[in-house]
This record gives structure tokens, C-alpha cells and sequence, in this order.
């Protein structure tokens, strides 16, 4: 039982790490504007290619499921309605992840400047706190980008396959779905702030492992918002200054090991 109210209240305590950089942004044009140019070109590539999958899901499905055609109607709508749930899932999972590279790439001179008004403001200032700039922050989000991209592909794959489980596929799937790509988004979304403390992204995965509940609590609406159209020009610039009081929190406030 303790370990359950545990794991509430670090849900809890993630989803109030979300609202305070709401907050933060809300209460600083600047920082809101700052992290919202970034998100709106990425965000029309994003809006446009799932309003394409949406139109292409059913076509998709069938084609990749031949064998079913035999199947009688019950079960074949059944199979094929699990594929297609989890081919959304598992698209949108890769969308939303290639999003946050692209935005964080094209955007790091103003998230990083957000993430170090936050820890000044909000945190005391980190110290011997590292100045990333745009060419190396582009780099880490490319390569890390990279990384996290080939790790939803590997679980879109798995999570492809269970989707055709009937009940399974339709249920459990797509809530596990939904925290994986949670899951990868926080790691890419708190990459300036561990970076800032030198900390690698093997680092990064380990601590935020360390405190699993409390990350999802802090990705998964962070992910579920981003869902909306154009919702993120407003959900980023929050979760920007979210993960840093969330990178902060998971590190204990210390710089970690150099790169």
C-alpha cells in the first residue's frame, strides 16, 4: 500500500511539475513567445502529416493484413481495427517525437535561454552550469533525436504486433502506447537542462528512471496535449520550463558527470 500512495503522489507531483511551467510561461510573455515560434512550424509538418495518416489508416491496415480476408466479418473487423489502433498509436508516437527534435533543433537558442531564466528564477541558478549554444545544442538534439526516433520504431513494431491480440490490442495497447511515447518525450524534452548540468543521455534515462511515476506524470499530458492542433505552442514552452524544474528535481539538484 505505501508503495501505491507512492507512486500516486509522484504522478501527482509530475502533473504539478507540468502546471508550474504553465504558470511560468503564462506569467512571462517572453518566455511563452519565445517558445512558441519554434513549435508553430513544426507544429503545421506535425498537423499535416497525421491529418494524412487519419486519412490513409484504413487502406493501410487492410493492406497489411492479406490473410484476414478470408476471416469471417466479426473477426476481421475485429483484427483490423486492432492494427489500426495500434498503426495510429505507434505513427503519432514517432510523429510527436520527431516533432519535439525538429522544434528543439530549430529552437534551442530560445529553450535554452528558457530553461536558465527558470533555474535562475525558480531554482537559485545551477552551478558551473554549461553554456550549450545553438551548434551544439542542434547536435545533441540530432543524435539524440536519432537514438529515441530508433527506440519508438522498436516499440512501434512490438506494439503493431500486440495490437492484433483481440481485446488486448484494443485496450491495453494503446495505454501502453500512450506511456512509451510519454516516456521517450520527457527524455528529449529535459535534454537542455540535463545537458546544461553535463549530464549525457545516458545519464539522463537513469535518473529519470530512478523516478519513473513522477516522469510520467510529467510527460504523459505533457504527450496527450501535444495530441490537440497547434496545442503546443503553448504545451512546449510549459514543458520546457516543466522538465527543467523535473531535471532539476531527478538529479537532485546537482551537475552530473561531465560529457
Amino acid at each position: 500500500m505505501p508503495f501505491v500512495i507512492t507512486v500516486l503522489r509522484d504522478l501527482g507531483t509530475g502533473v504539478g511539475l507540468l502546471g508550474r511551467g504553465l504558470a511560468l510561461v503564462l506569467g512571462n510573455r517572453r518566455l511563452l513567445v519565445r517558445g512558441a515560434l519554434p513549435a508553430l512550424l513544426t507544429s503545421v509538418l506535425l498537423f499535416a502529416g497525421l491529418t494524412a495518416l487519419a486519412l490513409f489508416a484504413d487502406d493501410l491496415v487492410t493492406w497489411a493484413t492479406p490473410f484476414a480476408d478470408d476471416w469471417s466479418q466479426t473477426w476481421r473487423t475485429v483484427l483490423r481495427i486492432g492494427a489500426g489502433i495500434s498503426l495510429v498509436v505507434g505513427a503519432v508516437a514517432l510523429s510527436l517525437l520527431l516533432f519535439a527534435a525538429l522544434t528543439l533543433i530549430v529552437g534551442a537558442p530560445f529553450y535554452e535561454s528558457i530553461a536558465e531564466e527558470v533555474e535562475d528564477r525558480e531554482l537559485g541558478g545551477v552551478p558551473s552550469a554549461q553554456q550549450i549554444g545553438w551548434g551544439r545544442s542542434a547536435w545533441i538534439g540530432l543524435r539524440d533525436g536519432v537514438l529515441l526516433v530508433l527506440r519508438a520504431l522498436v516499440w512501434a513494431v512490438v506494439l503493431f504486433a500486440l495490437g492484433f491480440i483481440p481485446v488486448l490490442g484494443q485496450t491495453v495497447v494503446p495505454v501502453l502506447a500512450v506511456c512509451v511515447g510519454a516516456w521517450l518525450l520527457t527524455i528529449e524534452m529535459t535534454a537542455i537542462p540535463f545537458v546544461r548540468r553535463g549530464a549525457s543521455l545516458r545519464d539522463r534515462r537513469r535518473a529519470l528512471r530512478g523516478r519513473r511515476a513522477l516522469t510520467l506524470g510529467f510527460g504523459i499530458p505533457v504527450y496527450l496535449l501535444c495530441l490537440i492542433p497547434f496545442a503546443a505552442l503553448l504545451v512546449f514552452p510549459a514543458a520546457m520550463a516543466g522538465g527543467t524544474l523535473l531535471a532539476h528535481r531527478v538529479s537532485g539538484g546537482a551537475p552530473a558527470g561531465r560529457r
